[in-house]
């Protein structure tokens, strides 16, 4: 899931959070949300919602099904 990975970063970093603080919104460590940015690891359905919700997209945008 490379463009998760690379969609997933480029979120965070535009908004300027670090790893640490979107981990705390999604309540896992920071190694578990390391591995979604480096494609090491997959979100459980719930967490790609949080993590839609967190940066106002769609789920489908992080999944690179759309462009928006």
């Amino acid at each position: 899931m490379k463009i998760f990975s690379e969609r997933l970063k480029e979120l965070r970093v535009s908004s300027c959070y670090t790893q640490q603080q979107i981990a705390e919104k999604l309540n896992i460590k920071q190694q578990s949300y390391s591995r979604y940015e480096y494609g090491n690891g997959e979100p459980s359905l719930e967490t790609l919602v949080k993590i839609a919700k967190i940066f106002d997209v769609s789920s489908d945008y992080l999944l690179g099904i759309t462009d928006y």
